[in-house]
């Protein structure tokens, strides 16, 4: 399977006054298509960084990203992106707001291609019925689900989602971690996560990378085996699950200079 996205040996820091304050060293990462990648680790490590180096929002110091084939020098318009606040456009409806990247993307399309394409997806996320609704209009996981429809809508190359459910309770989350499995299912995409959750990272992902503290390199990385569809919620629950669960949790501590290794 080839790889779709590639960090290839990136080094970046940011400029402050105070000078240079590293944020990533030689980071190396590759996600094959298809697959869905967590990234765990310290608060400030560079996990946000790691987001806009790959929608081309911004370039590293040193080394290369890649995606489907291409470098990446400038933003991308076929990356699709949902971040914890579901910024939606007020003045535009819940269905006018799914339309959006079609918009930008795909000015060509008729728009009642581009209305069918957003209904499918809003229908698929349980939103029929609220297509005419404004944001303000709908809960906090309801915005949620149609940021989701946003950001794959127009079928993008990787989707980028950073911390798109922290802000929820942990019942809508677990929710909505659901129903990622069941997008994939149906719209399967090429994802990248970015997450302090660990339970999220091994419900979610494939494939977990924990970087290490600034200026982050890939400390460890854990490989995910369970069916993508079903996967239950009560699989965090067994045995398994909890032996990964402490495995994440003893490479965050040593990332964070906090543990020597016990496990």
């Amino acid at each position: 399977m080839a790889d779709l996205v590639e960090i290839k040996g990136v080094t970046h820091a940011y400029r402050t006054p105070a000078g240079a304050l590293p944020v990533l060293r030689d980071l190396n990462i590759a996600i094959p298509e298809g697959k869905f990648c967590a990234v765990v680790g310290p608060s400030g490590c560079g996990k946000s960084t790691l987001t806009r180096l790959i929608a081309g929002l911004m370039k590293p110091d040193q080394g290369e990203v890649w995606l489907h084939g291409e470098r990446v020098k400038t933003p991308r318009k076929t990356v699709g992106m949902a971040f914890q606040n579901p910024v939606m456009l007020e003045w535009r409806t819940i269905l006018e707001n799914v339309m959006l990247p079609l918009e930008i993307v795909a000015p060509s399309m008729p728009k009642a291609q581009r209305e069918e394409r957003a209904r499918k997806l809003l229908a698929l996320v349980g939103l029929s019925g609220f297509e005419a609704k404004r944001p303000s209009q709908l809960s906090g996981g309801m915005r949620q689900r149609a940021s989701l429809c946003r950001a794959i809508v127009h079928k993008p190359e990787v989707l980028i989602m950073d911390e798109p459910f922290g802000a929820l309770d942990a019942f809508t989350r677990e929710d909505l971690w659901q129903l990622m499995h069941k997008l994939r299912a149906e719209e399967p995409f090429t994802a990248l996560l970015i997450t302090h959750d660990l339970r999220e990272s091994v419900y979610l992902a494939d494939e977990i990378i924990v970087l290490s503290d600034r200026p982050a390199h890939v400390q460890y990385r854990m490989q995910v085996d369970y069916p993508i569809n079903p996967r239950p919620i009560s699989m965090l629950y067994e045995a398994k699950s909890i032996e990964r669960l402490a495995i994440l949790r003893d490479q965050i501590e040593i990332a964070q200079g906090r543990n020597g290794g016990a496990h």
